[in-house]
C-alpha cells in the first residue's frame, strides 16, 4: 500500500483564491464576447464566473476525498495502524466536513445561479455574484481546522511503511544491532542505514527479493515486542507486521552477545508466542567475531531445544528455506 500520492490539503483560503482567480480569467475571457445588450452580457459572465468558483472548489473536494482511502477496504496491517496513529473519529469527522462543505458549494451555486440568470436588475447581477461569494467563503472557513488536519494526517500516512500486503513476506527480528540490517541488505535489493550503534533503524526497512521471475518481501523490523502500550510508534508498526504480513519469521541472534543469550532467547520465546501460525527460522550474525566452537555449540543447544527450528549461518541457504517455506 502506497500512501505517497495522498495530496496535499491546502488551506481554506488557498482554495478561494484558487476559485476566486480561475473565475476572474473567466469573465475577463468573456469581457470581450458581443451580446445583444449589456445585461444579458454581464448575467452571462457572472454567471460563468460563480460557476468556475464552483467547479473549482468542487473539483479541489473531491480530489481530497479520493485521495484519501475507503478505511475499511484497508488490509488489517494498515487499518490498525491508522487507529494507533490517527484520532479515527476525527478523520472521519473531517472528510465528512468537506463532504458537507461541497453540498453547500454547490447548494449556494444552483440558487444564485438562478437568481443571476432571472433578474432584470442590472444592479442585482453583481450583487448576487458577491453574496454567493460570500457564502462559499464562510463555508470554507467553516471548515478551516478540518482541512488543516486532514493535512496533519496526510504527512503522518505519508510516512507509513510502503507494505505490499500481496506479496509473500518474510519479517527479520531480533535486538537492534545484532545484524537485521545487514542481513536484509545482502539478500535484497534494500539499502538500509547501517551504523555501528543500537536503534540505527528508525522505521521499516523493505526489500525486494526475485527468485524465478516470483518477487518476496523482506522487512527489517526494529522493536523488542514489549506490551504493545509501551512500544513506540516504529516499534508498534513492526508488531503490526508481524501479526498482519508476515508469512514466515527470521529471527537473528548475535553471538557476540552484544544482548546476553539469556535475553535474546527471551525475545525469541515471545517473537513465537505472538506469532505461533508460521515458520520460523534462527540466522546467526556476526560468526566471523567469534570461535568456531561457539557457533557449534551454540547450534546444539539450540538444536536440542528447539527440534524443528532450523538454523543457518549461510544468508543464501536461509532465503531458500524462507521462500520454499511459503
Amino acid at each position: 500500500m502506497n500512501f505517497q500520492k495522498l495530496l496535499n490539503v491546502e488551506t481554506s483560503d488557498k482554495y478561494l483564491d484558487f476559485a476566486f482567480l480561475a473565475a476572474k480569467k473567466r469573465a475577463e475571457e468573456l469581457a470581450t464576447t458581443k451580446a445583444n445588450d449589456k445585461l444579458s452580457k454581464s448575467k452571462k459572465i457572472e454567471s460563468e464566473r460563480i460557476t468556475t468558483a464552483r467547479n473549482t472548489l468542487i473539483s479541489h473536494m473531491l480530489n481530497i476525498l479520493k485521495s484519501f482511502p475507503q478505511f475499511d477496504d484497508l488490509p488489517d496491517f494498515y487499518q490498525e495502524l491508522v487507529k494507533i496513529t490517527i484520532d479515527f473519529r476525527d478523520l472521519k469527522k473531517s472528510l465528512g466536513a468537506v463532504g458537507w462543505a461541497l453540498k453547500k458549494i454547490d447548494f449556494f451555486f444552483k440558487d444564485y445561479n438562478r437568481k443571476i440568470l432571472r433578474t432584470r436588475d442590472m444592479k442585482k447581477v453583481n450583487v448576487y455574484r458577491r453574496e454567493f461569494y460570500g457564502r462559499i467563503s464562510s463555508v470554507m472557513k467553516q471548515i478551516r481546522n478540518d482541512l488543516n488536519f486532514l493535512e496533519e494526517v496526510r504527512k503522518k500516512m505519508k510516512a507509513f511503511p510502503n507494505i505490499k500486503t500481496s506479496l509473500k513476506t518474510t519479517c527479520i527480528f531480533g535486538f537492534p544491532n545484532v545484524g537485521k540490517s545487514t542481513l536484509l541488505g545482502k539478500i535484497t535489493d534494500a539499502k538500509p542505514e547501517i551504523k555501528n550503534y543500537a536503534f540505527t533503524t528508525k522505521r521499516l526497512n523493505l526489500g525486494t527479493y526475485i527468485h524465478n521471475e516470483k518477487r518476496y518481501q523482506f522487512v527489517d523490523t526494529p522493536g523488542t515486542l514489549d506490551r504493545f502500550n509501551n512500544m513506540n510508534e516504529i516499534e508498534q508498526q513492526a508488531y503490526l507486521a508481524l501479526k498482519y504480513c508476515c508469512d514466515t519469521v527470521v529471527y537473528v541472534f548475535d553471538l557476540t552477545e552484544s544482548y546476553s543469550f539469556d535475553k535474546q532467547f527471551k525475545l525469541f520465546e515471545n517473537l513465537k508466542k505472538i506469532k505461533n501460525d508460521v515458520p520460523v527460522f534462527v540466522y546467526l550474525s556476526k560468526i566471523d567475531l567469534v570461535d568456531k566452537s561457539k557457533v557449534t555449540e551454540f547450534e546444539k543447544e539450540f538444536n536440542k531445544k528447539y527440534k524443528t527450528i532450523k538454523v543457518f549461518t549461510d544468508k543464501d541457504k536461509l532465503v531458500k528455506e524462507t521462500i520454499k517455506s511459503i
